[in-house]
């Protein structure tokens, strides 16, 4: 069930990535029905085929090129959700071993909350709250995988233990994890940072905004570009009905949505250099610093990947690679606060250790 559940991860990240490439390539109406393609199970491709769907939907002709984008993320979505049934299926039948068994069912129920928003996708014609909240629920579907990995293997671990060591559990006591256990607020803190950047990307992604500003460190020649409408730009009210292919907004909201997307990640870039540095230097015992490195080396390609994005005027490698790379940095900030959960339980069987031996020896 571990290797299973670690192949969902990664079929996750591939599913995100396939997202944004039919974004970025503007396929995602190249099939203006769901789940099929035109009534299709795959892209019409032979001149029958095709005149049937331009029949069928005279007002958005079959564009192969721009279709096959769209059911390649819809095949291996369509994938990601078997896998997960598959999962939840098997936490249900060993249920009685202990093994986790509700955060795969709820992960199963999301996986079909996440397939209503991709069909409102289409049928929306792209509508910005609908794609933004689609985006969204793709990073938590891979983080809800990323953390019943991270507790299927607790548990593996943890009925592979020998038996020898239960002797220890009545010497265990509650103890902190010294220096770094007041970090934890601000590890969390940092994660509804990332969070928050994230819903940025994805209000920019939604509404065609990633090319707004298209020079660094200014956006239009300006520190703060004149005639920025917040109002405008962050109008979650827009009407129903629109094709949003391209977007709807004007200049002045897109400007508004790009230039608050780089705040938040300068804000993000200045909050996480201070806590990692301080965790770093609070770590005597070195109990988190691969963590540490981890999340640092991922803030660094994803700042990185964000600044190519303008001066190379959002390249589709480039922009499908900051896609990926902000899911891997939600991933190792989660891996980070995993670890420093797990600092408390080490502490105990460390402490535990030397008090048996002591109590053996005045016991002989």
């Amino acid at each position: 069930m571990v290797n299973w559940a670690t192949f969902s991860v990664l079929l996750a990240v591939v599913v995100i990535m396939l997202g944004a490439w039919t974004r970025l390539v503007d396929a995602g109406l190249g099939c203006p029905d769901w789940p099929g393609c035109y009534g299709f199970l795959t892209v019409p491709q032979s001149e029958s085929h095709i005149a049937i769907a331009n029949a069928r939907f005279p007002d958005t002709p079959v564009d192969v090129a721009k279709g096959w984008p769209e059911m390649i993320h819809r095949y291996a979505a369509g994938t990601l959700g078997l896998v997960v049934f598959g999962l939840a299926v098997s936490a249900v039948r060993q249920r009685r071993s202990g093994a986790p068994f509700k955060l795969p069912l709820f992960i199963a129920a999301f996986i079909l909350l996440q397939g209503a928003f991709g069909m409102w996708t289409v049928t929306l014609k792209l509508w910005p709250q609908v794609v933004a909240l689609h985006l969204l629920g793709g990073f938590t579907t891979l983080s809800l995988l990323t953390l019943l990995v991270f507790r299927l293997r607790k548990f593996s671990a943890a009925q592979a233990e020998p038996p020898e060591t239960d002797h220890l559990a009545p010497l265990k006591a509650p103890v902190s994890a010294g220096n770094l256990v007041s970090f934890r607020p601000w590890l969390f803190g940092g994660l509804f940072l990332i969070i928050m950047q994230i819903a940025l990307g994805a209000w920019t992604a939604a509404n065609y905004a990633a090319v707004a500003c298209t020079d660094l460190p200014t956006c239009q020649g300006q520190w703060w570009p004149e005639g920025m409408d917040f109002q405008h730009g962050f109008d979650i009210t827009q009407h129903v009905g629109p094709n949003y292919l391209g977007g709807q907004l004007t200049a002045d909201g897109r400007v508004a949505i790009h230039v608050t997307h780089r705040a938040g990640a300068l804000v993000v870039l200045g909050y996480f250099a201070v806590m990692l540095a301080l965790i770093w230097r609070r770590d005597d015992k070195r109990q988190l610093h691969g963590p540490v490195g981890l999340v640092a080396a991922a803030l660094t390609a994803q700042i990185t990947l964000g600044l190519a994005n303008v001066l190379f005027y959002i390249p589709l490698p480039i922009a499908v690679a900051h896609n990926a790379m902000g899911a891997g940095l939600l991933l190792s900030v989660i891996y980070l606060i995993w670890k420093h959960y797990q600092l408390p339980l080490q502490a105990q069987v460390q402490t535990a250790t030397p008090t048996t031996i002591i109590h053996q020896e005045m016991t002989a």
